[in-house]
């Protein structure tokens, strides 16, 4: 769940088919109150205006990094609209609540039964993901993540549904793994997992490439209610030199942080990209990973502009999500005419070439549905706060 200029943001998906169900709604939020519109039908007609689908832990306690997601949607409907393209397009929100699954397969569920949705963009997490696909394949949709980077989810399993637009973790987990071993030279690394999808595949990864290069790997557990860590915090060894926690939940990565030092301890903590939240996990010193983002491109120095500064990065791949969206259904309302089938089909072809990605690569996608290249960037915290790119 943690470089090139220019940018038109990425424009992509969905659409809300019959002119009535357009007609009824700008903006809506499913998973605190669910729509019971009928499953959308196989043909429909397009109309001026589409919907999108954005399924993200708008409330919760992710929502630090899912309000961040919604907000980059938004800002890239908007730079879509105001561009002239048509279609036009609207947001339909649905509020996943990470880490709670069951708010994902019910958004999951309720976005596979309207009439407006023809392709979503997210969700967040891996679990969410693994939990909530079979409802988006048994409706038909496509369904474009911006952070779930587990290595699992583009097996084969998922094809022609699910894609992603970062670089999943057998690249992020050597990233990780060499800088902790070539460039902090540490012998002795403890990881905890916060028994999630997500955390537990990055785990597995990096112990897996330290203990190949002589690396003592000691390995331990943590609920994402936990919010007492001494009894784990005295379980880690006086010569450890970094500790790697690969959570989904900045607060909770603040409030370790904040108990290590007070017991003590100082080895260096090491997190990914479900904990790049400048807002919340602010320990300094800590290192992060985090996906492929242009920081320097037109629309990020734009959007952090219309946001009080805050560029939100974490947030910034799921624009690149919905462009992939509103793309695939510009290209199917070609004739007039739209499928959720033509629109997957969309999805699995369309191109956003580097001059115009915010990602600062060329977005387009393997037979499985995986970003093709990309690789992850290593960040330090500041004195300050602030995340500045070292590797």
């Amino acid at each position: 769940m943690k470089k090139t200029a220019g940018i038109i943001l990425l424009v992509g998906s969905l659409v809300a088919a019959l002119a009535v169900a357009v007609a009824t709604a700008s903006t809506g939020r499913v998973g605190g109150v669910a729509s019971t519109a009928a499953p959308a039908a196989e043909t429909a007609s397009c109309g001026k205006t589409m919907a999108i689908g954005v399924a993200a832990p708008i409330t919760g306690a992710a929502s630090s990094i899912g309000v961040q997601q919604l907000h980059w949607a938004q800002f890239a409907v908007s730079k879509w609209n105001k561009s002239g393209a048509r279609p036009k397009f609207k947001i339909v929100q649905g509020d996943t609540q990470l880490p709670n699954v069951a708010e994902a397969i019910k958004v999951a569920k309720t976005f596979a039964s309207d009439k407006r949705v023809w392709v979503v963009a997210g969700p967040a997490g891996s679990q969410e993901v693994q939990d909530s696909f079979a409802s988006y394949k048994a409706a038909g949709l496509a369904f474009i993540s911006g952070s779930a980077t587990r290595t699992s989810l583009t097996d084969g399993s998922r094809k022609g549904y699910f894609f992603r637009v970062v670089p999943n973790d057998d690249v992020q987990g050597p990233t990780v793994g060499k800088y902790i071993n070539g460039t902090l030279k540490a012998k002795h690394v403890y990881i905890i997992d916060d028994q999630e999808t997500y955390s537990q595949g990055l785990a597995t990864t990096v112990s897996a490439y330290l203990k190949a290069r002589g690396v003592t790997v000691d390995r331990d557990s943590i609920s994402q209610q936990a919010s007492d860590f001494s009894s784990a915090i005295a379980k880690i060894p006086g010569d450890v030199q970094v500790v790697y926690i690969p959570w989904q939940l900045s607060a909770q990565a603040q409030a370790f942080g904040q108990q290590l030092k007070a017991a003590g301890k100082s080895a260096k903590l090491f997190g990914s990209d479900g904990l790049f939240d400048p807002s919340t996990f602010k320990i300094a010193g800590s290192y992060d990973s985090f996906f492929p983002v242009d920081t320097k491109a037109k629309d990020v120095v734009a959007y952090a502009k219309a946001h009080g500064g805050n560029a939100d990065f974490f947030g910034a791949p799921t624009a690149a999500a919905a462009g992939v969206a509103m793309l695939a259904v510009q290209k199917a309302c070609a004739d007039g005419k739209i499928t959720r089938a033509e629109v997957r089909k969309n999805v699995a072809t369309t191109t956003i070439t580097k001059s115009k990605s915010i990602l600062g690569l060329t977005v387009h996608f393997t037979a499985n549905g995986d970003l093709k290249g990309g690789a992850f960037g290593v960040y330090q915290i500041q004195t300050n706060g602030s995340y500045k790119r070292i590797g």
